[in-house]
């Protein structure tokens, strides 16, 4: 039955080998920003955990973990701006040098409400990391200080990405075709 499940999926996108790649030259450029800092890394549940476990592991300095579930979109599929935390982080992010683990920023709704809740902890700093980014659906104004790739706006999953909690396993990303989605 799984097999079914990945025959929904078009294209492959980004492979394997190119986010490794990518991945480590993130890593490379964070542990330099970060190397006199106190690091605390923030995942935002479910979607960042390949990513973010990838990239904390490709780090030369050490940091600090902590994850938040959040959500803006209720049962619909537009958001209508409200925040509602899932789950909150269990570290006070007071004096730390925060960066915010995403995996994917689309409209920017919802990491920019997550941005400034965490900017009313007061961290030491807070930056942002997203694995993919969707300019072309860009809604809120977001400042991203380290973008894995720029992509077309295309149904993504695959690298911790889902679709009705599928295909986050894939060690790739694929566009997923309409079919698997249009009449749901």
């Amino acid at each position: 039955m799984m097999q079914d499940v990945f025959l929904n999926v078009g294209t492959t996108l980004l492979s394997k080998e190119q986010i490794s790649i990518r991945i480590k030259e993130m890593a490379k450029q964070i542990s330099e920003d970060y190397k006199d800092k106190n690091l605390l890394m923030i995942g935002v549940l479910k979607g960042s955990v390949v990513f973010m476990t990838d990239l904390m592991r490709a780090l030369d300095i050490n940091c600090k973990i902590d994850f938040m579930a959040v959500s803006s979109y209720g049962a619909g599929t537009k958001s209508p701006g409200n925040l509602n935390i899932l789950m909150d982080l269990r570290k006070d992010v007071m004096g730390y040098d925060v960066l915010i683990a995403e995996d994917i920023l689309d409209s920017g709704t919802t990491l920019s409400k997550v941005k400034e809740l965490i900017l009313t902890r007061k961290p030491a700093s807070l930056r942002i990391a997203t694995f993919l980014d969707k300019p072309s659906r860009r809604t809120v104004d977001v400042k991203i200080d380290y973008t894995g790739f720029e992509i077309p706006d295309e149904f993504v999953v695959g690298y911790g990405l889902d679709f009705d909690e599928d295909y986050r396993n894939l060690p790739f990303i694929g566009v997923l075709k309409p079919e698997a989605y249009e009449n749901r």
